[in-house]
This record gives C-alpha cells, sequence and structure tokens, in this order.
C-alpha cells in the first residue's frame, strides 16, 4: 500500500527540499547553450550503401532533416538533445549519441527489420499531465532560447513609462485646494478598473547591445522626453536596462523581491500547470499553458504563456501577482511579453507591457505606474569591436536628449502617442509653473527633508533644531545653507549651536564647489568646533538629532571637542568608481565624565596626568568601487540605488608630525567588501567583511574605536549590544551577515501570512589587537577595554515588514559577557521602506 502525502506541513517541506535541490542544480549550471552541428550519412548495414530520404530527428524534439540522394545529412541548431535518431521504412529505428554544443560526425548502420504487431496495454497509472511533459521541455530548451546565449545581439527599444494618480473620487476633485489648478482633471482616464489622473509621463528611445565573450553591455540614449523635468540623472532610468523583466530566469527581481518565474527550473514546486488549448501564432504551432500557485502566499505568479511545439520557446506570456503577495504598496501588478523569431533559432522578447497599482495607505488614494516597451531592427550574432564595450559606463547619454523637436518624435516613436497623452505632457508643464501648486511642493519636502527654502537660502534642519545631552544641556541650533535658485554648483552651508549647561557656541562654517559634473567632480573646505561622539557610524541619526536624544539607554556623557578644518576634492571617474583626496586637522579634547590620561614618570613613581588637546593632522586618499552602481542624483546630493556586483572602499590615512600642529607621523588603512546575494525564493543574503590596521602606536582616539549602539533603535553598521567606547584596537577584522528569507517561513502561517512579517537572522564579529604601546601614549578610560583571545560577537533574530515600516529585531551578546555595562540582550527597533 502506497503512503501518501497528507498535511500541509509535510507537503510544503517537500516542497521546499524539492525547490532547494532544483535550485542548487540550477545554480551549478553555469555554461551557456552554443550550435550544435551533425552531420554524417546514413548506410544499409548489411550492403553498405548510402540510404536517401532518411529521417534523422532529436529525441524529443522536432528539430530534423533528411538525408540526400547520396545519404548525407547536415543538422545545424541550438535545439539539439542528447541523442539523434533516424527512421526510415523498412528499417529498425536507431538512435546515437550527441555530445551537444560541439561540431560532429555521426554516421548511421541501419538494420532491416521485420513487422509485427505486439499486444498494445493502456494504464491509468501510465498517465502524465501532458501539461508537465511540455514544461519540462521549456526547461531543457531555456538555455537555448534565453536570448544570453548568443555570442552578440543589438536593437533599437523605445520605451515609454506613465504615473497616474488612481481613486480619484468626486469629494477629492472637489477640494478647494484644486481650485487654482482644477484644469488637470481635464485628464482624468475613467477606462480603467480605478479612476486614475495623468500626472507624469516619459519616453526614450535607445540602442542597446550585447556581447557574450568577453562579456559586454552597453546602451546608447538617442533621446529622452520627460514632462516638466530635464535631468540626465532621470534619462539614465528610461532606457532598456534598468528596465529588464527575464522570464527565462528562475528568479524575477521586481521592485527587489524574488518572484518564481513560471518557467523556473524549480516551477513545479511552486505552480499548477494545465494544457488548455493549441492553435497557430504567427504562423507558428503553438501551446497554452495556464498556470497556478500551489501557495498563494509566495511571490509566484498566476496566468498563461503560449509555446511554440518546435523548440519550446515563448511566444507570449501573461502573469499578475496575487493580492495575497509578501509585497508592500502594491496591490496590482501585470506583466505581458510578446516573443518573435527574428531570425530562425532566435527568438526575441519584441514588446513589453507591464502595469503596477500602487498603493501606500489601503483603499486610499495611490498611483498606476505603466510601462510600454518595444523592440526593432535586430542584429543578431555580428559583435562590436572589444574596444566598444570596454570602461565600466555602460549607459551613454548622448548631449542635448531632453532638446530633440516633436518632430524627431513623431518620426521615431515605435507606437503613436495619442492627442490624450500629448495633453498630459502641457498639463505637468503647466503644473510645473502654478505657483500654489509649488508651494505645496515646498511644504512636501519640508516634511521629509527638514528645510524650507526661502528664495537663495534654505533655513533647516527642523530635526536638529533643539536637543539635550548631559555635557550641553539644552542645544538649540540654527542651520543655513544657499538653495538651487543659489547656484547648482557652489553650497554654501554653515550651523551655530548653544549649549546651556557649558555656555559654550559652536558651529560648522564652509562649502563646496563642483568642479565638473560631468565627470562628477567636487571641491570642499569645512571649518567647525563642535562636540562628537566618537565611534557612531555615519549611517545612522546625527548625534543631535531629536531622535537621538529621546531614545539613547545611557547618558551621552563622554564627547570629544573637536576643532577641525578639513579640505577636499572628490572625483567620480566612472559610474561606480570615485576617488577622494582629503587633508584634516584635527584637535581633540575630552568633555563629559572623563579625561584624557596619561602615564608620566615621576620622582614618586608613575603619575596619570590630563593631557591637553591631542591633534593630528592627516593626508588622506580613499577609493569607492561599486561596478556598475547607479544614482539618483539632485543638483548636490543623490543616493545610491545600489550594484548588482560587491562595493568595495579603501581609504589610507597618513599622519604627518609638525604639519599645522600635529603630533604625530602614523600610516592607517581601512579596506571593506559588502554584498547583497539573491537567492531566490529563499530570500536574500547580505554580508560586510571589514578590516584594518595602524602600524604605529597613538592615542586610542586616533585608532579604531568600534561602533556601538546606546539607542532603541537598531544600527545595521553598529554592534547593537556594544556601548559606545566599550572597545578599541589598532588592527582588526569584522564580518556582519544578515539574511532577509522575506516571509519564506512566515508566508506557512496564516496570522503571519496575513500581517506580511518577514524573518531575519543575523551574526557580528569583530576581532582586534592592541598593542601596549598605545597605553604609553594615553590610558584607556573606564568601561573601555580591548579584545583578549575571543572576538566580539552578537547574534540575533528578528520580524520585519511590521506595519510597512519596522522591524523588531532580538540580540543576544555572545562574548564578554562578564564586562561592567555589558548588554546582554536587547530588542531593537529598526526603520526600513522596502517593497
Amino acid at each position: 500500500m502506497r503512503a501518501s502525502i497528507k498535511t500541509p506541513l509535510i507537503r510544503t517541506a517537500c516542497r521546499t527540499l524539492l525547490a532547494l535541490a532544483a535550485l542548487l542544480v540550477a545554480c551549478s549550471n553555469t555554461l551557456f547553450a552554443q550550435r550544435t552541428v551533425v552531420s554524417g550519412k546514413v548506410y544499409d548495414a548489411e550492403t553498405r550503401e548510402p540510404l536517401p530520404f532518411v529521417n534523422l530527428a532529436f529525441q524529443d524534439g522536432k528539430v530534423g532533416t533528411t538525408t540526400n540522394i547520396d545519404g548525407a545529412y547536415r543538422l545545424e541548431t541550438y535545439y539539439a538533445s542528447d541523442s539523434l535518431v533516424a527512421t526510415f521504412i523498412g528499417y529498425s529505428k536507431t538512435a546515437m549519441k550527441v555530445k551537444r554544443d560541439r561540431e560532429q560526425v555521426i554516421d548511421f548502420f541501419l538494420k532491416p527489420s521485420s513487422v509485427g504487431l505486439g499486444e498494445v496495454v493502456i494504464s491509468a497509472k501510465d498517465y502524465e499531465n501532458p501539461a508537465h511533459i511540455i514544461l519540462r521541455r521549456i526547461v531543457a530548451n531555456k538555455p537555448v532560447n534565453n536570448r544570453t546565449k548568443l555570442d552578440a545581439y543589438q536593437y533599437e527599444t523605445y520605451n515609454r513609462v506613465e504615473f497616474d494618480l488612481n481613486n480619484i473620487s468626486d469629494k477629492f476633485r472637489d477640494r478647494k485646494v484644486f481650485n487654482q489648478f482644477d484644469f488637470i482633471f481635464d485628464y482624468v482616464d475613467s477606462s480603467q478598473t480605478k479612476v486614475s489622473l495623468p500626472f507624469f509621463i516619459t519616453e526614450s528611445l535607445s540602442d542597446f547591445y550585447y556581447q557574450r565573450q568577453p562579456r559586454g553591455r552597453k546602451e546608447i540614449i538617442h533621446g529622452t522626453k520627460v514632462s516638466g523635468i530635464n535631468n540626465e540623472s532621470i534619462s539614465q532610468f528610461l532606457g532598456q536596462m534598468y528596465q529588464e523583466v527575464n522570464v527565462y530566469e528562475n528568479s524575477i527581481n521586481i521592485f527587489g523581491k524574488n518572484f518564481i518565474s513560471p518557467i523556473s527550473n524549480y516551477g513545479l514546486a511552486f505552480y499548477k500547470y494545465f494544457l488548455v488549448d493549441s492553435m497557430f501564432i504567427d504562423s507558428k504551432w503553438c501551446y497554452r499553458l495556464d498556470f497556478l500557485p500551489k501557495n498563494e502566499t509566495e511571490l509566484v505568479f498566476e496566468g498563461h504563456f503560449w509555446v511554440n511545439d518546435t523548440t519550446y520557446a515563448l511566444k507570449e506570456i501573461e502573469a499578475k501577482i496575487l493580492k495575497s503577495a509578501n509585497i508592500n504598496f502594491i496591490t496590482d501588478l501585470r506583466v505581458h511579453h510578446n516573443y518573435n523569431e527574428v531570425e530562425p533559432e532566435v527568438w526575441m522578447l519584441i514588446q513589453e507591457e507591464l502595469v503596477a497599482d500602487f498603493n501606500v495607505v489601503d483603499k486610499e488614494m495611490g498611483f498606476y505606474g505603466k510601462k510600454l516597451a518595444t523592440y526593432r531592427d535586430f542584429v543578431i550574432n555580428k559583435p562590436k569591436d572589444p574596444e566598444f564595450y570596454s570602461g565600466a559606463e555602460n549607459v551613454i547619454v548622448e548631449t542635448q536628449v531632453n532638446e530633440l523637436s516633436s518632430e524627431f518624435w513623431k518620426q521615431s516613436r515605435h507606437v503613436e502617442i495619442s492627442e490624450h497623452e500629448q495633453g498630459i505632457y502641457n498639463m505637468v508643464d503647466s503644473l510645473k509653473n502654478n505657483g500654489i501648486f509649488m508651494t505645496y511642493v515646498d511644504l512636501i519636502n519640508f516634511l521629509f527633508l527638514g528645510y524650507k527654502i526661502y528664495g537663495n537660502v534654505e533655513v533647516g534642519s527642523i530635526f536638529t533644531f533643539l536637543s539635550v545631552n548631559s555635557v550641553e544641556g539644552l542645544r538649540p541650533k540654527f542651520g543655513l545653507r544657499t538653495s538651487n535658485a543659489f547656484s547648482t554648483r557652489t553650497l554654501l552651508e554653515g550651523y551655530l549651536a548653544y549649549g546651556t549647561r557649558d555656555k559654550r557656541f559652536k558651529y560648522s562654517l564652509g562649502g563646496q564647489y563642483f568642479l565638473s559634473k560631468k565627470p562628477r567632480q567636487t571641491l570642499g573646505a569645512y571649518y567647525s568646533e563642535d562636540l562628537e561622539l566618537i565611534g557612531q557610524t555615519p549611517n545612522f541619526f546625527v548625534r543631535d538629532h531629536f531622535i537621538n536624544f529621546l531614545t539613547v539607554r545611557n547618558p551621552q556623557d563622554r564627547l570629544i571637542l573637536n576643532k577641525q578644518a578639513r579640505i577636499y576634492t572628490e572625483r567620480e571617474w566612472f559610474s561606480g568608481f570615485s576617488t577622494l583626496l582629503e587633508f584634516r586637522r584635527r584637535e581633540l579634547r575630552a568633555r563629559g565624565a572623563w579625561e584624557f590620561l596619561r602615564p608620566v614618570a615621576t620622582d614618586d613613581g608613575i603619575d596619570d596626568v590630563d593631557v591637553g588637546p591631542i591633534t593630528s593632522s592627516e593626508i588622506s586618499i580613499g577609493a569607492r568601487f561599486a561596478y556598475r552602481e547607479k544614482f539618483l542624483s539632485g543638483e548636490f546630493e543623490r543616493v545610491s540605488l545600489g550594484s548588482r556586483y560587491p562595493i568595495l572602499k579603501v581609504r589610507v590615512d597618513f599622519g604627518v608630525e609638525d604639519l599645522l600642529g600635529g603630533d604625530y607621523t602614523y600610516q592607517r588603512l581601512t579596506a571593506t567588501v559588502s554584498d547583497k546575494i539573491p537567492m531566490g525564493p529563499f530570500g536574500t543574503m547580505k554580508f560586510t567583511i571589514e578590516g584594518g590596521k595602524t602600524w604605529q602606536s597613538l592615542p586610542f582616539v586616533l585608532q579604531f574605536v568600534h561602533a556601538g549602539n546606546e539607542s532603541f533603535f537598531y544600527n545595521s553598521e553598529a554592534f547593537n549590544t556594544m556601548n559606545f567606547f566599550e572597545f578599541v584596537s589598532d588592527r582588526y577584522i569584522s564580518g556582519r551577515a544578515e539574511h532577509h528569507f522575506e516571509g519564506f517561513f512566515f508566508n506557512k502561517i496564516p496570522l503571519f501570512q496575513k500581517l506580511k512579517f518577514r524573518e531575519i537572522v543575523g551574526v557580528n564579529g569583530i576581532y582586534g589587537r592592541f598593542g601596549d604601546g598605545n597605553f604609553e601614549e594615553l590610558l584607556l578610560p573606564a568601561n573601555t577595554y580591548r579584545f583578549d583571545s575571543r572576538p566580539f560577537a552578537e547574534a540575533y533574530v528578528g520580524v520585519e515588514n511590521i506595519f510597512k515600516f519596522f522591524r523588531v529585531d532580538a540580540i543576544w551578546r555572545l562574548s564578554y559577557l562578564e564586562l561592567d555595562r555589558a548588554t546582554k540582550f536587547s530588542i531593537l527597533i529598526g526603520f526600513d521602506i522596502t517593497f
């Protein structure tokens, strides 16, 4: 009696194991499909005479040929299988092994056969879902049909992207706020599921190039048309390269989430398939397969696709995500692809449509994002010279791409634009010149960015206007900086703060100037006198941010007064690679509940003497390399959108004694590598490895003071159970690993699935040394330590995506539990916005 799998938990475990095994197999397959060439002759095995008109075809396929009058044949195809079969009336069917992706000669010797009819037995247990048979053949031919198998290809692509406000109600339209620009409602579209109002539309035209060996990708953007915005940073994202959805990949990355492709190598673990139809499409006989998810809580699709019966290449696919999918802010997402055979045995995507319904607050107003992309003028297997692909700058935006005439767009568009869509351009440009509308824009910027614009200056930041700490007492702070109206090349900024307890003013003055924006090259100079918290990471809230003083678990009573002059120049040589040259002079004094003490020999022995300021003069050289990293840029600031490759950072500091009063000569090196590795249905792994070394003995404030966290907020770049100033070293190595399961386990639990919670696990560790010579320069204060033979380590588990914005982590300290003030366990809150 055959056992059956009855419980959902066991079924889920079996599918999980099956998916994991398939994933490992898929990851191990790194070969590209190439053409298989087979030639030879077919003979009678007894007479050795050539046999004409013999049928030859690859096993389980429809690619084949027949021998000529001399019995010779030749087959050249991407769609080879492991066996080639010869059939001829009066002869036994014969199969020969084939070595795929190479050229070979195979001769057949067919034996005459006798014809007889045997018993045919049909059993229900031998039945297999025909959709599964077709799916296996699709998967087997994926390396062939995936365009990355080609030696080279190029095409022209046209992209159109539009955003529409949706859920527009009459009550919303009648609000007084719209009295001055109610003309926008002339463009309301009621043809879709939700009434929508277009507010942004863009177009682009570009040429895209690809070659397999050596690997090369390049896109040249010839034109962009953006409603009311002329920004080259935006233009870089309107082409083909940064909007790809390739269903031939096992996982499809959409908005940072790894959706399982319907034709994934492990698709049977996640989908149910049904063969529902067959017909000719563009003279190609195709099968239609519908697919439904086995578990609606996973990152999967539902829909259908048409596949060619000979090459098993996709002809068309329509897919949409499920409303139950664990993804934020998107209530609907639909993808529609059309493919065509642009050359014999070369199938390419010719049109892509994508519609996403974004909704930040449930059942409230959101917006549609629509994309239409078309591709034409294909050139296959004609690579450019290697110099064409050289360099890491793989998106080239031609000059004046935003200033092309209407006639250019009329002739160049692959798909005509309607009068309604043309009106959207005019409407959005009119909004940009509407004073009341721009007032609302300024108000939103103030609430999110913290600065209020008054003509040529900006006042802020509101987030640091008032703070409190035990050294300064109440600390009001007032800041100013120039706005873009003053200059888009020069930024001047400064602030003034005052401590009611220490009765001392603190300030900063300086600015930066763009020597060039392409390539990006800046020159900056600043001077400041202010209190600092050494060891606080730059990614966290600044020391005087109002959230910081409201949430710290220990008082900020060990600060350093830093009088600092800094001059630097930074250049980005190409996208993702930048260098820094900096000179910095610092004068450091202890403030608060500690002193800088140095052991000094006296007649009575060794006394600990309070030393004056510690002065350093440093010349620093730094480099950062994030291969093909992209940014969203403003006039001065920009936000990294990440890179698919590891990010490397290196910095070398040279201390120079007697240069402007510098007390020490030293050399210090730090290096960091970080990466994010998508792992399909199992989520994403993030890791960082960092190390550093100083070659001389120095006061500990000039060595490595490792980043702790004394806040109730989680800090991804600090050791969250380590206190400030708890550990120092003159050489160290650290590692961080954090895995985001994206709901892989919680999706199986009804309550967590409904809440869309997601799981996190992680571990952080660091080990270093602190030489005895450093103690001769400056003693360690109380509750500051060096490492012994043990590393510092902590581990944590967490839940993220709570109310879509928060995460909560339970963190255990794994070593140095015996130290005073050691935080052995902590529960911290994090803030993050992700899809």
